[in-house]
């Protein structure tokens, strides 16, 4: 069996990634995408900002962490959508309740495909 290319892996985690918040973005009246190139775009953004940042995030509020018995990180993952939402024109989110239900719903979406936005890997 031939191994897939970084390339080509990335892209099906971004395209698999676009699907999932554009069906999460369907059920939740607070998330406003404005198409797929949008959601496209949001998932490819997602990938960079759990790359990038979110690494940073969580060393920098291990204790805190700790301390919630890991129930912050999904604070953490809250905010990463509402960065993205800052980055990315045509993505709303309407507050912080609203991107952590979004952070929730896309990462089952994402466990349901087989799809981790977290690395570049498989």
């Amino acid at each position: 069996m031939a191994q897939r290319s970084l390339a080509s892996t990335i892209l099906i985690k971004i395209l698999l990634g676009s699907i999932a918040v554009m069906i999460a973005a369907f059920f939740l009246p607070g998330i406003q995408i404005d198409g797929w190139i949008t959601g496209i775009l949001l998932a490819a953004v997602l990938i960079l900002i759990n790359l990038t940042i979110k690494p940073l995030m969580i060393i920098l509020t291990l204790p805190l962490t700790i301390l919630t018995l890991g129930l912050f990180l999904l604070v953490i993952n809250a905010l990463m959508i509402l960065l993205a939402d800052e980055i990315i024109p045509g993505f709303e989110v309407d507050g912080f309740w609203w991107a952590l239900i979004f952070a929730i719903l896309t990462s089952i979406i994402n466990s349901l495909f087989g799809n981790n936005l977290n690395s570049s890997r498989d």
